[in-house]
């Protein structure tokens, strides 16, 4: 019995790490989770080779050893591929992050670390689905996240148009492409290319497993009118508190709690029934910043921001803040509560200064999306940001590699 019990509990690490490539969102102490490249929080769609870094915040700020993984997963996420470790890494994971710093003249103490892929303990060598896990040292998951790596072997068109439907014609944007693979030989196309389409990077709404129309030539084609359109959503409203005592148009009032400061924001009322109005955001972003300090990464502080919604309308549906600041994250960590007393929806989340890119997302009590009666509505000349990700798996390959990538905005949109 001793033996099995033992063999028991060799085997549960496997079994763990065989599972979907889910992200596992963070405890309450960890926050900002960001991949950056030269210094911008980006898209984590990375080209084979490319240096990029992975950082966070422990609001314990009590220097925590913490260790990471990277598994390479399937097309669909749905398991690991069917490479082992030393075929798709140069080197050896679950390595200690070894680059931190404690926060500076903040009144909110924490710990800023840093990772930087590569690095001279590990090369991704393969392009592919990546789940990149962050362990503490009882190797327990404190959070993980995905990633794209990609190589520029075919050619990828995009081209954005109007939805060809009368019902949704002024509501959503559709994707046309085509990938040209020219001289490459490629197996059974048809079937071995695959397609994922994102909006503003976000995972929760990417259309997966689109197969081309016809082909012509050395080309692909993808002319639906459907099965690649997305609702065009509003513009995102912001929080600009790089000055974290100071009002804007964006911050109604800031008050002093009883360790940091608080930033209310101006009360938000449905825009679904009002007419389409451009203002610029950032598609979803965020940005660290703190205009009187030198390094905004650890001289940044947190404070409470009080998120108010004046939508009665809802009362049977679940609404939700939501943005990269957050993996477009729906758990009830970032549920608004309704206030009886005022009719209104309210949230305070902890959010580290800078300029932060949000929206509303309405769900069913199934935690199902409703696109179709969103908040701030649907519009097709909202400013999307979109990327398509060209995966293929030859007849004999063991993996899905990414052969290709391209990215457009809806600007340029067409009718």
């Amino acid at each position: 019995m001793n033996k099995i019990a033992t063999l028991f509990f060799i085997f549960i690490p496997c079994f763990i790490f065989s599972q979907a490539g889910i992200e596992q969102d963070p405890s309450f102490n960890i926050k900002t989770i960001s991949f950056r490249v030269n210094g911008n929080n980006v898209i984590p769609f990375f080209k084979l080779g490319e240096t990029f870094e992975l950082s966070f915040d422990d609001l314990y700020g009590d220097e925590a050893d913490y260790y990471y993984t990277i598994t390479q997963y399937n097309y669909d996420w749905s398991a690991p591929s069917d490479l082992g470790k030393v075929e798709y890494l140069n080197g050896m994971d679950n390595q200690r992050i070894i680059t931190y710093e404690n926060s500076f003249n903040t009144l909110q103490l924490y710990s800023h670390y840093r990772q930087v892929f590569p690095n001279r303990f590990n090369q991704i060598t393969k392009s592919g689905n990546y789940l990149i896990s962050v362990l503490n040292d009882e190797n327990e998951i404190v959070f993980s996240r995905r990633i794209i790596i990609y190589e520029e072997q075919v050619s990828v068109g995009l081209s954005i148009r109007r939805a060809r439907d009368f019902e949704s014609i002024n509501q959503k944007q559709n994707i046309e492409m085509s990938i040209n693979y020219g001289d490459r030989i490629l197996q059974n196309p048809i079937q071995n290319v695959k397609v994922t389409l994102f909006q503003n990077g976000n995972w929760k709404t990417s259309i997966s497993n689109i197969k081309p129309q016809y082909t012509l030539g050395s080309e692909l084609i993808y002319r639906y009118n459907k099965e690649t359109q997305f609702w065009g959503g509003n513009e995102c409203y912001s929080i600009d508190n790089k000055i974290i005592r100071a009002t804007n148009n964006t911050v109604a009032k800031v008050t002093s709690g009883e360790n940091i400061y608080n930033t209310h924001l101006y009360t938000n009322t449905p825009r679904k029934n009002q007419p389409y109005t451009y203002f610029p955001d950032i598609n979803g972003n965020f940005f660290i910043q703190n205009v009187n300090s030198t390094n905004s990464q650890i001289e940044s502080d947190y404070s409470w921001v009080y998120f108010t919604l004046d939508a009665p309308e809802f009362l049977e549906e679940n609404i939700y803040v939501s943005g990269m600041f957050n993996n477009y994250s729906l758990t009830d960590d970032y549920k608004m509560d309704l206030n009886k007393k005022t009719g209104l929806y309210e949230k305070a989340l902890l959010i580290k200064q800078g300029f932060t890119n949000y929206q509303y997302i309405l769900t069913d009590k199934k935690g199902v999306i409703d696109f179709k009666n969103a908040i701030d509505g649907n519009f097709f000349q909202t400013e999307n940001n979109y990327t398509a990700i060209v995966y293929y798996r030859g007849n004999n390959d063991r993996y899905d590699r990414v052969i290709g990538i391209a990215n457009t905005n809806s600007e340029v949109i067409r009718n």
